[in-house]
């Protein structure tokens, strides 16, 4: 097994913790300035933290246009990276001067957003538009401060294409989302489902045999005529 301590190099030809920690949603961040300068970027490190309320959150290495825009006017939206946006996705990574309109150089729409004056991609099928709960920046193990800041955000309003709900269930494949591998240049489509019922322990034993179906997966299971729950969706456990 190959071995290494990140602090003393990994003395291979690229860092493979972006491709093992992978592939990723990308997130794909719009903002503006106090002056309404529109702002957008993908960003690699992005995920959904929190259920109730919602919360999302993307990492910026490095002070960039969009943590500025953020601290400045607390809202931003993420929209959905696409297959059918992959190019403009792409074209919005640019690095340009902040006055720059990446909705312009990209060719997109800068559609009117409901609750924040931040605009979404009218392009994306799925966006949301969200107010900041906190921007943290991280520390070492030692605790000393790296030029890396965590925002975190509240969802507070949801768009999705009414094509992608199927009978009011989210269609994550028809949604073409792109992944973000871990080389200067790997994109990701999805692959092949596969289903698991999420199960935990009985309250009075751990072994095996005791497991038993989550009640809340089971329940909405049934509600969507479905025969298991998918892999890691439980919403009752964290994960």
């Amino acid at each position: 097994m190959y071995y290494y301590e990140p602090a003393k190099g990994h003395g291979l030809p690229h860092d493979p913790f972006n491709a093992i920690v992978g592939p990723r949603p990308i997130g794909w961040i719009s903002s503006q300035d106090r002056e309404g300068r529109l702002n957008l970027a993908p960003y690699s490190f992005f995920n959904a933290f929190n259920y109730i309320p919602p919360i999302i959150g993307f990492c910026s290495v490095g002070r960039k246009d969009s943590l500025n825009n953020i601290e400045q006017t607390g809202e931003f939206v993420w929209n959905l990276a696409t297959r059918p946006l992959a190019e403009q996705m792409n074209l919005s990574c640019a690095p340009v001067a902040a006055e720059v309109n990446e909705f312009e150089l990209s060719g997109l729409t800068a559609a009117p957003s409901s609750i924040v004056k931040v605009p979404r991609v009218g392009e994306t099928p799925v966006a949301f538009e969200c107010k900041v709960s906190q921007i943290v920046q991280l520390k070492r193990a030692d605790q000393e401060e790296v030029p890396s800041w965590l925002i975190l955000g509240e969802v507070v309003a949801v768009h999705i294409a009414e094509h992608l709900l199927n009978n009011g269930i989210y269609d994550t494949a028809a949604a073409e989302p792109i992944l973000r591998g871990g080389g200067p240049a790997d994109y990701f489509e999805l692959g092949n489902l596969f289903k698991m019922a999420g199960r935990r322990p009985d309250h009075q034993t751990s072994s095996p045999s005791s497991l038993t179906p989550c009640r809340r997966c089971s329940s909405a299971v049934a509600a969507s005529s479905a025969a298991t729950a998918p892999l890691n969706t439980c919403p009752s456990r964290t994960l």
